[in-house]
């Protein structure tokens, strides 16, 4: 009987997994301090086990303040926080798929954007005081600067796509320290830098970008989600750093979804596991790792009870020196 090649995948797939599942076992606890190595504030989308998505503060191990939207608000709708930031006020800004919005620390919202229906938005930064940049994934597909104290939108900046489902096109997007965007186009595999204008000025390839963070150094920080990468490249296009399953062998890495530089070099990599649909299976799962410029992990992060932090797509340390609003912040 011929064996076929698919066969022969499949198998060494499930050795190389049970290879990396006892590699973990002997390898012990995971390095760090756990929920506590870090007070932060956290995200993570598509938390099918429960029925409200939540977000979470946490101090000292421990979530000391959380807000939540139901998963479906109607029957075929969805939300899910994809990205979040704690402002200087107190104050939270995030994106939710059918929107984004601002809430307080009293958990009233202050601000909020509803997603045309058609559209979705995943990604919002904070620009200065009382100003936000979302993408809004749609057709067409534009970036938007809005007063979030009026209420009026200020620039609209369209995006081009090949990419005709909503879903398929963008994540989360930034504004560079010199005002240009910085666009990961998820479903066509690369990141291109905009000017406010919509004019293209630089473009990498990049399989299945998510995020792209512009770094202090002049280089660009991509996270490449299902494609289970996490990379610097510099002006030209080079790869200066990068970070993949071969570097990690002591956990398993799923989409890396978001990456941020800390100010002492390393990187904190958010690892999202909820695109395996059996649920009972994400327990013990990594959902945030910290590593050193060479690739050494010092925080590995599994907190699925007490607490139960579930998915992770987003995450600010709190003890990072800057503030987010100013633009200080690599993430």
């Amino acid at each position: 009987m011929q064996i076929k090649p698919v066969f022969l995948w499949a198998v060494a797939c499930g050795l190389l997994f049970n290879q990396r599942s006892a590699a973990a076992a002997e390898a012990g606890p995971l390095p760090g301090k756990g929920a506590a190595q870090h007070p932060f504030l956290y995200a993570g989308e598509w938390d099918t086990r429960k029925p409200l998505q939540s977000m979470f503060l946490v101090r000292d191990g421990k979530i000391v303040w959380s807000y939540s939207i139901p998963l479906h608000p109607t029957p075929g709708a969805n939300q899910e926080f994809d990205d979040a930031t704690l402002l200087a006020n107190g104050n939270i800004i995030f994106s939710r798929m059918s929107g984004a919005g601002e809430v307080n620390p009293d958990k009233k919202l202050v601000w909020d954007y509803p997603a045309p229906p058609g559209t979705e938005i995943h990604s919002i930064q904070s620009l200065g005081k009382d100003r936000v940049l979302i993408m809004r994934n749609g057709n067409p597909a534009q970036a938007m600067i809005i007063n979030t104290a009026s209420g009026k939108t200020e620039k609209e900046i369209p995006i081009p796509t090949t990419v005709t489902g909503t879903h398929g096109q963008f994540r989360h997007i930034r504004m560079t320290p010199a005002g240009t965007l910085l666009v990961p186009h998820l479903g066509e595999g690369k990141v291109v830098e905009y000017d406010l204008e919509g004019k293209a000025l630089w473009s990498v390839e990049a399989k299945s970008p998510w995020s792209a963070v512009r770094l202090k150094n002049g280089n660009t920080l991509i996270a490449g989600d299902w494609s289970s990468y996490v990379r610097e490249v510099n002006p030209k296009g080079e790869t200066v750093w990068e970070i993949t399953q071969k570097d990690i062998p002591d956990f398993k890495l799923f989409n890396l979804q978001t990456a941020s530089r800390l100010a002492n070099g390393n990187t904190v990599i958010c690892n999202w596991c909820a695109g395996n649909p059996k649920s009972e299976e994400w327990a013990g799962t990594v959902q945030v790792f910290e590593v050193t410029p060479d690739k050494k992990v010092v925080w590995a992060l599994s907190s699925w009870t007490d607490p139960d932090l579930g998915p992770s797509t987003s995450i600010q340390l709190l003890d990072e020196p800057g503030v987010a609003e100013n633009g200080d912040l690599q993430r």
